[in-house]
Parts: C-alpha cells; structure tokens; sequence
C-alpha cells in the first residue's frame, strides 16, 4: 500500500524529534540531515514569492541559519515543518520589504534627476510625455530584472562603488556583478532606443550614451 502524506507525517514526527534533540546537542550531523531533509520545500515556498531563483536560494540559507539559532524556541506544539515554513515566511517577508525599499530608493532618485533635469533645461510638453514615455519603457523592462540586479545598479550608478566593493556588499563575485551591469544597461538602452532618442535632442540623460559604451565594453 503507497505511504500517504499524513502517514508520512506521522512517520516523520519522530525522526523529527530525533533531530531537534540531535541538534540541541549541537550533532553537527543533526544540522545537515535536517537541511537536506525540509530544504527543498523551503526553496520552492520561497521560489512561489519571490520569484527568482537566486533570492529563494537566499530565503533558504537565512531561513536554517534562523532555525537552528532559535531551536530551542520550538515546543512540539506543531509540525517541525510547520515551525519551519513560519521563520520561512518572516524570512521572504523581509526579502520583499527590503525589494521594495530599494524600489523606492530607484524612484526617489529618478524624481530627483526629474526634478534637476527640468529646472536645467525647461522642455515642452511634448518633450516631457516623450520623456515620461522613455522612462516607462525603461521601468517596464526594469520588471524583469531581479532585486539584487536593481541593487547592483544603484549601488554602482547612484553610489559610484567599485565593483569589487559592490560585490561584497550583494555577496556575489565580481564577474557576476559585472554581468549583471551589463545586462540592466543593455536593458535600458534598448528601452531608451526603443523611442528613437536620436530624434528627439535634448530627452535622453547625459548618461545614456556613457551607457551604451560601457554595455559595449564591459565594467572595470
């Protein structure tokens, strides 16, 4: 007869045991078998959120890291996985709480280049719809970059870090962080392309041409 899932549970429930105690002896034995037997469904009620690979992968490192600080939080009061997929949902919880203060942070700055932008050089009407158009194909295409993308490229074009300090802080090698640069530029200058600046003087940021070069020749 197939195991079901709640004789499965119960099955579970005191090898379960077995490992919190293992744990709470500090068995380093105890804290790999407890990862690798719940980290999977972690990762994917992570992924679910999240959507993307690299944050749900994240979730699951500070989601264990949590679990096994505060182990002897747990009473038994529920299922171990229970426990588990709660300090998983604090977790992602606050991944997209600090997704969204770095959103924040993009559009402050873009309101300010707005601001200084129009107090510089007044434009048409027409000129600023054609520009709010460009900046909405730039912030549609941005929809598909991850977070940590975005931050890589806040850090690097509002902060002027270096990439290897960049790279420290985002806990990425530096080719990665280059990589990533140099696809959130390709990104924006194909979105800005998209409505023939060219033709249009005046309504594309000084930078977007330093950006064309640097997406054709890589970050240093």
């Amino acid at each position: 007869m197939p195991q079901t899932k709640n004789s499965a549970r119960v099955a579970d429930a005191p090898a379960d045991a077995a490992l919190v105690a293992a744990i709470r002896n500090a068995e380093e034995r105890a804290f790999g078998a407890l990862y690798e037997r719940y980290s999977q469904r972690v990762y994917l009620f992570s992924l679910l959120r999240l959507r993307d690979h690299a944050d749900a992968e994240e979730a699951v490192q500070e989601t264990f890291i949590s679990v096994f600080r505060s182990i002897d939080a747990y009473r038994g009061e529920s299922s171990l996985i229970s426990w588990i997929y709660g300090i998983a949902r604090n977790t992602v919880n606050n991944q997209l709480r600090r997704a969204e203060a770095r959103r924040q942070q993009l559009a402050r700055a873009r309101n300010e280049w707005l601001r200084s932008n129009s107090s510089m050089s007044p434009h048409t009407p027409e000129d600023e719809l054609n520009l709010q158009r460009s900046l909405e194909r730039a912030r549609d295409c941005l929809a598909s970059v991850s977070d940590w993308q975005l931050e890589v490229f806040a850090l690097r074009h509002l902060e002027n870090l270096p990439i290897g300090e960049i790279a420290r802080r985002v806990s990425r090698s530096s080719g990665s962080v280059r990589s990533s640069l140099y696809r959130v530029k390709c990104l924006l200058i194909d979105a800005v392309g998209a409505g023939d600046p060219s033709r249009e003087p005046g309504l594309v940021p000084d930078g977007w041409p330093a950006l064309r070069a640097a997406a054709g020749g890589g970050e240093s």
